[in-house]
């Protein structure tokens, strides 16, 4: 199989077990993730993995053991120490990482304290270290490059930890599921865990309709609960992208201004891009009673949208945003460093639907030389191209 993306198909909810289970289920062997793991060292655990089923769909219903009653809860400090220092992949060392690192964001601000020195409690169990770490080497070991998830059902109610009880979703699921597009169920239960939404934020690209691809597989991982309204599954689909273009979904924000110095959007501009956005474009309109204008677009993930909106509405005389969702098809490209006459230089090269590679070199590193050498741009670009094709 080619490059291999993922969709998490999340129509129940997500935990960090749920995840597990999906991930054994597409193949991931048991022991790939319990040796690794164990070397880090992590052992007060093992992994009860046994095939269950939620209204007639099989799937891995996975249950971590912890043979240490007495486990101490740990802070992000102890936790980031332990991955640094273990044998791990170095993928799967910076995705979980990235994960925990959000959390210790997240719960630090909740609870108004140093991010280093935050104890996660049941977060920081060893069924979570086996969650987060056992997750990342799953991706690892499917050689999954990229990861699309659907919007996120949320349940109602309250659950009880050690903080008390706590409504449903609980502070930390709200704060990690910023920006990511949710709907409510009226179920009273809690069908997103912190855990999982620390895993699918930290590891996913966008969320939306499934991207276009051809499906080789798919996983289910078993919930817990059984549930009266709906099977309690989570659904990973694996799979490779279109031969020819790589599909995604963008947000496109849109407004126009007619009342504002011109040479404010230039700045705009650069915040904008600061904000997360993939693309920025001023489009000439002419607006009421033919009043020329500036129709400014912005192309961004779902998960930037507030802070593009919040920017325009801030900087701008924009009293308003326009907002939608939007499929993009693109071709397949990749960014890599090249030796040149200039020295190392990076260039992206893209894959054409006949099979011919271009290349673009990146302008940033263009800039540099032209300005190191004090030769035209047009120069250091032309023979970088020439160089590289």
């Amino acid at each position: 199989m080619g490059i291999m993306i993922a969709y998490f198909d999340c129509f129940a909810g997500i935990s960090g077990d749920m995840i597990l289970g999906a991930l054994i289920h597409l193949g991931v062997p048991l022991d790939f993730i319990e040796e690794n793991i164990r070397n880090m060292p992590l052992e007060a655990f093992r992994l009860e993995v046994s095939p269950a089923v939620r209204m007639n769909i099989s799937g891995q219903q996975v249950k971590v053991v912890v043979d240490d009653i007495d486990e101490q809860s740990r802070d992000y400090q102890d936790i980031r120490l332990l991955i640094d220092n273990s044998s791990l992949p170095d993928t799967v060392k910076g995705s979980s990482l990235k994960i925990f690192g959000r959390l210790a964001e997240v719960e630090a601000s909740i609870h108004n304290r140093p991010k280093e020195h935050v104890h996660f409690h049941e977060l920081g169990g060893v069924d979570a270290m086996v969650d987060i770490v056992g997750s990342a080497l799953g991706v690892e070991w499917l050689g999954i490059s990229k990861i699309f998830a659907s919007e996120i059902p949320m349940g109602k109610g309250f659950v009880t930890c050690r903080h008390g009880r706590l409504p449903v979703p609980v502070p930390a699921t709200l704060a990690l599921l910023d920006g990511v597009p949710v709907y409510g169920t009226g179920i009273s239960q809690e069908l997103v865990t912190p855990t999982g939404a620390a895993i699918l934020t930290s590891l996913c690209r966008d969320f939306g309709p499934m991207p276009k691809m051809l499906i080789r597989q798919t996983g289910y991982g078993v919930g817990s609960r059984d549930l009266k309204e709906m099977p309690n599954l989570l659904r990973v689909v694996l799979g490779e992208p279109d031969f020819v273009c790589e599909a995604d979904c963008v947000t496109v924000v849109e407004t126009n201004i007619d009342d504002m110095n011109p040479e404010i959007f230039g700045f705009v501009m650069e915040r904008l891009y600061e904000d997360g956005a993939l693309d920025v474009v001023f489009i000439p309109v002419f607006m009421k009673k033919s009043r020329p204008g500036t129709m400014v677009q912005v192309i961004c993930k779902e998960t930037d949208r507030e802070n593009v909106v919040h920017r325009i509405l801030s900087e701008t005389t924009a009293t308003g945003v326009r907002h939608y969702r939007a499929e993009r098809s693109k071709l397949p490209r990749k960014v890599k460093e090249a030796n040149t006459s200039f020295g190392k230089v990076r260039v992206k090269e893209i894959s054409g639907p006949t099979g011919r590679v271009s290349v673009a070199p990146e302008y940033e590193d263009c800039k540099r030389i032209a300005l190191e050498k004090n030769i035209p741009l047009k120069v250091v670009y032309e023979s970088i191209v020439k160089e590289t094709s």
